[in-house]
Order: structure tokens, then sequence, then C-alpha cells
């Protein structure tokens, strides 16, 4: 049928005909090629997608599993109840040869339903400032829940390398943990453990 519709044109359209029929033919030969570049275009991008959510996942158990680690180092020492800081820090200051003139305990602060906070401030003569750096070393690496709240030092007219020093400590209990170990002889360096807030100012 198409034969005699053929048949039945005059040359021009016989030719237009042919023209269009090629260019018909040549874009159904593209057409294939095109398609599957795209198809493949199409999974190369959802393999791409597919491996950025894998790496973040991947990422992501790291960063939880580093979280857990630090959590359960920090509640670790959180369960080691610091022992009365008077004692403590004196017996600290004795070990660098440091005189403790006097200590007054502060009234406790509750944080929160979990945690107490102990806080002692003590006074030092004569102090030099090696020793000084010993003992604040020796607090900070004791192992136990404390840390440094306050620091003031003023320097002794007329003595070189002389200062006296008002350091004040707190300590934070869990009300769970368990009691105080008996008081042991603190050295002036040991391993240090991670930095700890205070509860209130956990990242």
């Amino acid at each position: 049928m198409a034969i005699r519709v053929l048949e039945r044109l005059n040359a021009r359209e016989r030719r237009l005909v042919t023209a269009l029929g090629v260019v018909l033919a040549c874009g159904a030969v593209l057409a294939v090629p095109i398609g599957l570049e795209s198809v493949v275009h199409a999974r190369e991008a959802d393999n791409l997608e597919l491996a950025a959510a894998l790496t973040a996942i991947q990422e992501g158990r790291g960063q939880v599993r580093e979280h857990q680690e630090k959590k359960e180092q920090l509640l670790q020492r959180y369960a080691k109840r610091a022992p009365a800081l008077a004692g403590f820090l004196e017996q600290a200051a004795q070990h660098e040869k440091l005189e403790v003139t006097d200590s007054v305990d502060r009234p406790d602060v509750p944080h929160g339903k979990k945690f107490v906070e102990r806080s002692t401030t003590v006074h030092l003569r004569k102090a030099g400032l090696l020793p000084i750096a010993k003992f604040l070393e020796a607090i900070e690496k004791s192992g136990y829940p404390v840390e440094l709240s306050k620091l003031t030092l003023r320097k002794r007219s007329g003595e070189q390398d002389s200062y006296d020093v008002e350091v004040a400590v707190s300590a934070y209990d869990r009300s769970d943990a368990p009691p105080a170990a008996p008081l042991v002889p603190v050295p002036s360096a040991v391993p240090a453990p991670s930095a700890l807030p205070a509860p209130g100012k956990q990242p």
C-alpha cells in the first residue's frame, strides 16, 4: 500500500518522503545508544548516592562509638568518689612541700537529681611557682571527678619566687556512687585522664 501511495506522488514529494524516512531511520538508530547512555548515567547517579549514604552511615557509626566511649569513661570517673577535699588537698600540698595555712569547706550544691558539688578552698604561703604547678597537676591528674574552680596568686614583695596562693577545688559526686575509698598518697605525675567538665557543662 505504501508503494501505491508513493506512485501517486510526484518526484519532488517522493524526495521529501525519502528524506523524511532517512531522518526517521537515523533518529531510530541514534535513539538506542542515547537511551542506553541515559540509563547508565541514571544508574551511576544512583550508585553514587548509595555510596555516599553508606559512607555517611559508617562515619555516623564511628562518631556514635566515640561518643559512647567518652560517655563510659566519664561515667567511670564519676563513679570514683573523691575523698574529703581538705585532707586530699593538704596531702597533695605536703607532697610538694607546700604549707597549707587554712582550708574552708563550702556548702554542697546539688546539680540536678544525680550530682552534688563539694567545694573546698585552701591557702598556701610562700610557695614557689614550680611546686605550685606540680600541686595543681597532681590534683588535675588524680583520677577523681574534681576540677580547679579558682586560682589566685599574690607575689610576696621583697621575696624571689614566693607567692601566697588561694586554690578552690570542686568535686562532683553521683548519688549512686559508692563511698569514697581511703585517702592514698597523691603522686605528682600520673597518666592524665580526659578533661572533666562539670555535670552542667557536658557537651
